[in-house]
């Protein structure tokens, strides 16, 4: 399943994505100790985004391969982002463990870290469906 959607700008989703973030209520319950960076590989961009006591910080766009750290990595085809930043996603595009599974998501660095702010990592991937995805 394909889902054609005008995707908004990388520096317009950037800005939407924080905002959505940090008004939450569910990631400000639960992440007091959600401290990470973390890198989304869209294929078409990438985007360190930078975690501090479950508020983004600071979202780097396309940086360079050692520019910026991260402690993992989520990596997908653009297809497979588009299909999750969509209201109602379909089966397999709904949670990073049946993407990883059933299409080509790939999770990769400290998985440790990952699993450590999973709750966290779950709702801030689940608000796409809010934002939509920058590609």
């Amino acid at each position: 399943m394909t889902v054609q959607t005008e995707s908004p700008s990388v520096n317009d989703w950037a800005q939407s994505f924080t905002n959505t973030n940090n008004e939450d209520r569910e990631i400000q319950a639960h992440g007091k100790y959600f401290t990470c960076s973390y890198l989304l590989d869209m294929t078409a961009h990438t985007f360190v985004v930078r975690v501090v006591s479950g508020k983004i910080a600071e979202i780097a766009i396309d940086p360079g391969p050692i520019d910026v750290p991260y402690q993992f990595a989520i990596r997908a085809s653009t297809e497979t982002w588009r299909n999750f930043g969509v209201p109602m996603p379909a089966p397999m595009y709904h949670g990073i463990w049946s993407a990883t599974f059933q299409r080509d998501m790939k999770l990769e660095g400290d998985v440790l870290v990952l699993m450590q702010n999973l709750r966290c990592l779950t709702r801030q991937i689940e608000l796409l469906r809010t934002t939509g995805t920058p590609v």
